[in-house]
């Protein structure tokens, strides 16, 4: 992604693509979906995410205003990850490619559907 400071793509595919870039943050976004979760949760969704690039994907969401972080002043401290509205209007489009994905892409590798 862009770094701080720097303008994003003009095109508006080409900006979405910048923002959730790589599979994780899109996935990210699915899991927050049904409502908030911790960060321990949301690993536990993700199979294969390594911390390092669970914290570095939910501050790109953050930066974007696609998702908020709250803490709670609590011994252990509990801190909970949210979408906001612009990230929860995400579902429209989650959706769209899940019934897209469905309808048109192979489970295996090879095998064309006609």
């Amino acid at each position: 992604m862009s770094e701080p400071g720097h303008d994003l793509p003009e095109c508006p595919i080409a900006r979405f693509l910048v923002v959730l870039e790589g599979p994780w943050a899109t996935l990210i976004v699915r899991d927050l979906l049904p409502g908030p979760k911790r960060f321990t949760e949301l690993r536990a969704g993700l199979p294969g995410i390594s911390p390092k690039t669970l914290s570095a994907r939910l501050r790109r969401l953050e930066e974007t205003g696609l998702v908020t972080r709250t803490a709670y002043p609590e011994v252990p401290p509990r801190v909970e990850y949210e979408l906001t509205e612009a990230g929860a209007r995400l579902k429209k489009v989650l959706d769209t490619m899940a019934e897209w994905a469905e309808r048109d892409l192979p489970r295996e590798l090879g095998t064309v559907r006609r």
